[in-house]
């Protein structure tokens, strides 16, 4: 068996495909697919999205400095993709997706009512890193779907069938194959 070099690129997948909704500072708002997003710190809690810089919706994150990072579901994707294709400045992806807004407790930014977890975030940086600048951000607020808590009050992710994304296409989480730590318990 062989390998294969190739050119250096990103090839950690998969990564999540999250709805990111923003607004400007009339309010206005838009919804944008990002695969570039991450947690970068847990206590103060942290987050990351990396955004093209000529991507209608920097603009408005630029301007205002908020966002909400909206996890997908496998009942998401048909909306996931369109508002990674379709601009902002275009269309309303709002009412071209039917999906609901709510406004956000800590920003001025709508969440998306149909995702299992809404993230409020506010911008306290910006890396300009060549293609895409790099909005690091500090979690203000969490709010997540009822109907995903198990009979002990614990948040299960799982019963949303997240969405993945890798190398173009997307993809639900498969089985569960253990827990943190399970290689070393006894």
């Amino acid at each position: 068996m062989g390998r294969v070099d190739f050119k250096p690129g990103n090839m950690l997948y998969p990564v999540p495909a999250v709805l990111i909704s923003c607004a400007d500072k009339s309010g206005k708002s838009n919804l944008f697919t990002v695969a570039w997003a991450g947690t970068i710190c847990s206590d103060p809690p942290m987050v990351s999205i990396s955004v093209r810089k000529e991507r209608y919706s920097h603009g408005l994150i630029s301007e205002t400095g908020e966002f909400i990072i909206n996890l997908t579901t496998k009942e998401l994707c048909y909306a996931t993709d369109y508002c990674g294709v379709k601009s902002g400045r275009d269309t309303d992806k709002w009412a071209d997706m039917k999906l609901t807004k709510v406004m956000g407790q800590k920003v001025a930014v709508p969440y998306v009512a149909e995702s299992p977890v809404a993230i409020e975030c506010k911008v306290e940086k910006v890396l300009e890193l060549g293609t895409h600048d790099m909005f690091i951000a500090r979690v203000v607020a969490v709010n997540v779907d009822d109907k995903y808590m198990d009979e002990k009050g614990k948040f299960d992710l799982r019963l949303a069938d997240p969405l993945a994304y890798s190398h173009g296409e997307y993809y639900t989480l498969g089985e569960k194959l253990g827990k943190f730590g399970y290689s070393v318990r006894k």
